[in-house]
């Protein structure tokens, strides 16, 4: 079994207001644990309307199977039209 985090700074330029940023927010986060069957939480300026850091955590069986799902974790997040990544960090665990 391989474990890995993502951690992914984000810019949000179009929100004006944390209930913006929640309505763009929602529908990645949610993308994301539909999909992929990932754990998503926002980890990162919770208060700051414009930006936002989302930790993602994935489970696979092996390193193959690991990398495969962290390259579609990640251009999942960079199509989406309504943020722009301005960091990405992957985190794996130790065997």
């Amino acid at each position: 079994m391989r474990a890995a985090a993502l951690r992914f700074e984000l810019f949000l330029p179009t929100c004006h207001s944390l209930k913006e940023k929640r309505a763009v927010l929602r529908p990645l986060t949610e993308g994301l644990r539909r999909r992929f069957s990932v754990s998503v939480a926002e980890v990162g300026y919770q208060n700051a309307w414009q930006r936002s850091v989302v930790g993602v955590a994935l489970v696979a069986a092996d390193g193959a199977r690991l990398e495969s799902q962290i390259e579609k974790v990640r251009r999942y997040v960079e199509d989406n039209l309504e943020v722009e990544v301005c960091e990405v960090a992957v985190y794996y665990s130790e065997d």
